[in-house]
């Protein structure tokens, strides 16, 4: 651990006090509906969790509030639903949780550790790597983005799929942005923050987000976080070599369709086979053979999804 800060233990009150051995979530973001390849990842979350005896949740990460897409976050409880996978604690809303991630900053801040930034993206131009132009300047933080300071290091991982990921924040992305000029909380913020509050210890997810874990770890050790566990699963790919998304037009789930589609999501992972039944009885077959040595170690799986 890099610095000897207290965790905010004393500032928030964190969800789960008695830290289990596993905790895994799934936390969609509703800026459209579901799609195939959020249902791997919630399907592999949900198995691995239980797999190890371990709990459940479920986050929705809608803190960029001006995305979010009309009727998406009423799509995904339908189909939680229908997929009958029902988390272990209530499901929170990082919409509602604005207020502890203001906390966290003035944390960040009294030790130091952030800044505000008066960079437009303009200014930056097509350069990715913030060079540190307002690091010094002690500017107000009123109406500016504010950035966390990273150091000239490597951040390193093991992940469960992937092996080895390593990268030097400094060099390669230079100093980021937890909040925007204009108050929306960045991800990375938030989801580190709730992590931690819900006493996360796995994380499951996408292989898109692989390239953003060291800026967690990073997070994570600045306010004495515990270290997770991570495994990125491959993505599932539509006709044109796209990842499915909501960007590139991914066709919604089918809440009606909820066991022909889990079966093809156990599939695509690879997973051994489990009769078409109800969405609890299939799932019940596929914790007891789930096996993630079977899970393609890559970043994309072969084959095209709609």
């Amino acid at each position: 651990m890099l610095f000897n800060n207290p965790p905010l233990t004393l500032a928030l009150q964190k969800e789960g006090d008695n830290r289990m051995a596993y905790v895994g979530r799934f936390a969609p973001s509703p800026t459209g509906p579901l799609h195939f390849g959020s249902l791997l990842t919630a399907v592999a979350s949900y198995c691995d969790a239980k797999a190890q005896q371990g709990q459940w949740l479920v986050r929705v990460e809608d803190t960029d509030i001006p995305r979010i897409y009309p009727g998406s976050e009423q799509h995904i409880l339908q189909c939680l639903e229908a997929f009958q996978l029902y988390p272990d604690a209530e499901i929170i809303f990082q919409k509602d949780r604005l207020a502890l991630y203001e906390t966290v900053i003035e944390q960040l801040h009294a030790i130091g550790q952030v800044y505000a930034c008066a960079c437009t993206r303009k200014m930056l131009g097509s350069n990715h790597i913030y060079a540190g132009t307002c690091r010094d300047l002690g500017l107000a933080f009123e109406h500016q983005a504010i950035r966390v300071k990273v150091q000239d290091q490597r951040i390193c991982f093991q992940d469960r799929l992937q092996g080895l990921h390593c990268c030097n924040l400094k060099q390669d992305l230079g100093d980021f942005v937890l909040k925007r000029r204009d108050g929306i909380i960045n991800y990375q913020l938030a989801v580190v923050v709730d992590d931690y509050l819900q006493g996360i210890t796995h994380v499951v997810r996408g292989a898109d987000l692989l390239d953003n874990t060291e800026r967690q770890i990073w997070l994570a050790q600045l306010l004495g976080y515990p270290t997770l566990s991570y495994m990125h699963l491959p993505l599932a790919m539509n006709d044109q070599g796209q990842k499915l998304s909501k960007q590139n037009l991914a066709k919604a789930l089918d809440p009606k369709q909820a066991p022909e589609l889990l079966q093809q999501a156990l599939h695509a992972l690879h997973q051994p086979e489990v009769d078409i039944d109800r969405p609890e009885i299939m799932l019940q077959q596929a914790v007891a053979q789930w096996n993630t040595d079977l899970i393609p170690h890559c970043i994309e799986l072969e084959g095209h999804y709609l």
